[in-house]
């Protein structure tokens, strides 16, 4: 029998989790747990994937100090470049621009704690032609 571990949740360290839970939720899509909503005074602030891997937002006393060893990879459904632009709008911040002169590539953002994260092109803009 094989045995394996699911990917519950994603949790990232940071100096406000609400805020930056708001941020997220902004993102993603992704809603409050109906039975623990968020609030500015917790600790912990907790997004829920109904697909999937959970959001969690812990409040830690040191501020972030180095480049992420681990970050997401989000594929937008508009074009990577509309929802570059959209995360933009919604405080996140370029880091590194990786774009083609063909299309591809990706873009490097941060969000407002300055946690890195990419967007890739759109599974339509992946397979045209």
């Amino acid at each position: 029998m094989r045995m394996v571990s699911l990917i519950r949740q994603v949790t990232f360290d940071c100096e406000n989790s609400y805020a930056l839970s708001k941020f997220w939720e902004l993102v993603t899509g992704f809603s409050e747990h109906p039975e623990y909503p968020n609030n500015p005074e917790d600790e912990e602030n907790l997004l829920v994937n109904p697909d999937g891997v959970d959001l969690l937002f812990i409040n830690v006393p040191e501020e972030k100090s180095v480049k992420n060893r681990l970050h997401l990879d989000l594929g937008p459904d508009t074009t990577r470049d509309e929802e570059v632009e959209r995360l933009i709008g919604i405080g996140a911040a370029l880091v590194a621009d990786h774009r083609t002169d063909d299309g591809k590539g990706w873009v490097v953002l941060a969000d407002p704690e300055g946690n890195e994260f990419c967007v890739e092109r759109s599974e339509a803009e992946r397979t045209e032609p």
